[in-house]
């Protein structure tokens, strides 16, 4: 996925050379600031680790150690509140010793909170003595920016970085700067309050007298300032902290509210969604889903769309802000160093120093192969869902852009299928979902040679074309919608005709430029159930194939195979687990009637969030076999929360109730619903269909679900299909 790679070999690997201290760190994220902080809430440098505050791809703070009388305190708890909005640490003092007087250990109390907010990390800090004597105590709170790209952060070798700028001391205010070999000067700024009893340019240092069961608090604010000086930002701790709160406040309020009898359940699903809302960005076209926490803080156009058709039935203003800010973004022009081509769909933006110099390629760059046809899906798709037809009007013109890309410069050898094989030799190698540079072979293991077709695009070309004429047809033209119509029929029947294999009882990985099948069992194919490309009479031998126990860990599906050349459960994309991948592959199982298999995968991943801290699924985790009273094992350089992944259990459960909200229609409609024996009882309230909502409770029986509208306002039909 994303720029990762995970062969040392890969100009773009993620470095890990050390063991965490901690893996359980704590996240936070608003608009393009996120910080990566340890369980302290502190940030310690250690390593190559990502602990830090950034903003626009920057590390704008790499140190930030609070300390009492030069000591570490004792952690009690650490916690981000279930909105995401705040963390919440509790700490206590080791036993100390100033000189002659002895303060012993859980004697002060340290209660540490921050939030982030346009562009500023805000911290409170309260100290309180417990004891029934005065205390006097030394608090220092040590400090720095080394201004590092996040690629440097991820291991990327620089043969020259920009200059450090002096750093500033005014009053209660430290500013540090860097200027970058972009002419870029990035500035932090931080605001004490009250002032620090002594300030230099690494560390603020106070003097705390505390009287029986008395506190003293102090409050920090470090600000991003990317140009010239200006004033940090004045708002105190508990200003951001509501007004953060009150955002993401308003934000669920515009959405349906899901409640189960599954409290475990529960916790998976409200963990997610204010994942969701956390990586969710504005933008001047409306939200965009960032893709992940630390890696890929930045618009992607696969994750962004992935996710958009993970949450569609749900939150559809997702993917109307995805595909604006996708439409405006649409390449132009043929440039081959950005794989840029016109009307192909972004990969990726960056606004790092490395981005601007060129050093990495991605400032704005092109190199999927897939984002294009999920483009036009799921503009489709949105379609659909909520019968907009203003946005299906303003975007055709972009469909027509992907739809000729697709054509004219997707097929690069004329073969009817769409491939990629990289221009620029800083490019991306393999341009799938699965991009880390060994994730396409062939039996033997050996590389397949470019322009390579992946089995999955084959299925998103097909139904991209299904989607925009069934777009062309709701906006009058129906020659156009038969034309492409057409187009994706001959695309199935040439597809069924080279990719199936019968020896494997699925469809190859790939067509490579010798035009020789991948013969490789991998997830890859589950996508061709999603896309409805596979034929009725295979889909039960791929679905079969999927879950039998070479791929099915007991926890999720592996993207490869455990028969398979180059298996190992320990790599990125060759034989580890992705919540995304399996939440596709669950809702193509549905597609072709297998509920039973659906329930499977969603079961599997039901299972592993309890492991995972915050219920979090992450971006991945290792493909070893499940074992008894274990838990899975996870993935050391894996980005949590990841958007995709946060998203994977609204598609989870949309498939095995086959929900379809089809705004156009005015209707919502449940085929086939089934749910898991741990689910008894589910309840959708306000899901809104155009203007009208419902409010839906959801019983399993022993046999089928029954389907009870509880409230209806407006016009809109609630239909079962069984």
């Amino acid at each position: 996925m994303n720029d990762e790679s995970q062969n040392p070999s890969d100009q773009f690997y993620i470095f890990h050379t050390y063991a965490r201290i901690d893996e359980r760190t704590r996240v936070m994220k608003h608009g393009d600031t996120f910080a990566v902080f340890d369980r302290f809430g502190d940030i310690e440098q250690f390593g190559n680790g990502e602990l830090g505050v950034y903003d626009h791809d920057t590390r704008i703070l790499s140190r930030l150690s609070l300390r009492l009388e030069g000591c570490r305190l004792l952690l009690l708890s650490s916690s981000i509140k279930d909105d995401n909005a705040v963390l919440a640490v509790d700490l206590m003092n080791p036993d100390l010793k100033r000189g002659d007087v002895l303060i012993p250990r859980g004697t002060v109390h340290v209660d540490r909170s921050r939030v982030l907010l346009d562009g500023a990390c805000h911290e409170r800090i309260r100290v309180h003595n417990y004891g029934n004597s005065p205390v006097e105590v030394a608090m220092s709170i040590e400090c720095g920016a080394d201004f590092a790209d996040i690629f440097e952060v991820r291991g990327t070798q620089r043969a020259q970085r920009g200059r450090q700028l002096p750093a500033r001391v005014n009053g209660a205010e430290l500013e540090l700067g860097y200027e970058g070999l972009d002419g870029q000067v990035r500035r932090t700024r931080l605001a004490f309050d009250p002032p620090p009893t002594s300030l230099s340019e690494t560390r603020a240092e106070y003097s705390l007298q505390l009287a029986p069961r008395g506190e003293a608090v102090c409050q920090l604010v470090v600000a991003s300032e990317r140009a010239q000086p200006a004033e940090p930002p004045s708002a105190c701790y508990e200003d951001a902290a509501r007004k953060v709160s009150d955002i993401l406040a308003r934000a669920r309020a515009e959405e349906p509210q899901i409640g189960t009898s599954s409290e475990p359940f529960n916790d998976w699903l409200s963990r997610s969604l204010a994942d969701l809302h956390m990586m969710r960005t504005e933008t001047v076209y409306g939200p965009y889903p960032y893709a992940g926490v630390p890696w890929f803080s930045t618009p992607f156009g696969r994750d962004g769309i992935i996710t958009a058709l993970e949450c569609l039935w749900f939150c559809p203003g997702v993917a109307k802000g995805v595909l604006q800010y996708l439409a405006a973004t649409q390449a132009k022009s043929d440039i081959p160093d950005a794989d840029a081509q016109p009307g192909k769909v972004l990969h990726e933006t960056r606004a790092g120093e490395m981005a601007a110099t060129g050093e990495v390629p991605f400032g704005k760059y092109y190199g999927s192969v897939d984002a294009t046809p999920l483009f036009v899906m799921l503009a489709g798709a949105y379609y659909e869902r909520t019968g907009d037809r203003d946005l299906a009007e303003g975007l055709w013109s972009h469909v027509e852009c992907a739809l000729d890309w697709m054509d004219r410069y997707g097929d690069v050898d004329t073969d009817g299928f769409v491939e990629y094989a990289r221009r620029s030799d800083t490019g991306l190698v393999q341009q799938g979902w699965k991009d880390s540079q060994d994730s396409v072979f062939h039996r033997d293991g050996s590389p397949a040679e470019p322009p390579i077709a992946l089995c999955e695009v084959q299925g998103y070309v097909y139904a991209a074309k299904r989607a925009a004429a069934a777009l062309a047809s709701a906006l009058g033209d129906e020659a156009r919608a038969r034309q492409l119509t057409d187009a994706a029929k001959a695309l199935r029947q040439r597809f069924e005709e080279v990719f199936w294999c019968d020896e494997l009882a699925t469809y190859a990985l790939a067509l490579d430029g010798r035009k020789q099948l991948c013969r490789v069992r991998a997830s890859n194919a589950g996508h061709c159930l999603y896309s409805g490309i596979v034929s009725d009479e295979r889909a039960e031998r791929v679905a079969s194939t999927l879950l039998g126990d070479a791929s099915y860990s007991g926890w999720g599906i592996r993207t490869v195979a455990q028969t398979e050349a180059l298996y190992n459960p320990m790599s990125y994309h060759n034989g580890s687990i992705w919540p995304h991948d399996n939440a596709l592959i669950a809702a193509g199982l549905a597609r072709y009637g297998r509920k039973s298999e659906a329930l499977r995968v969603l079961t599997g991943l039901f299972d592993a969030s309890a492991f995972f801290d915050l219920h979090r699924l992450p971006e991945l985790f290792c493909g070893f076999a499940r074992r008894p009273d274990e838990s899975p094992t996870t993935y050391p350089v894996s980005c949590a929360p990841q958007s995709w992944a946060s998203a994977a259990v609204l598609m989870l459960l949309q498939a095995c109730l086959g929900l379809d909200v089809r705004g156009a229609e005015r209707k919502v409609v449940f085929a086939d619903p089934v749910l898991p024996e741990f689910l008894r009882e589910v309840q959708i309230s306000g899901l809104r269909v155009g203007d009208a909502s419902v409010d839906l409770y959801l019983v399993r029986h022993r046999e089928d679900v029954g389907i009870n509208v509880v409230r209806r306002e407006g016009r809109v039909n609630v239909v079962t299909m069984k």
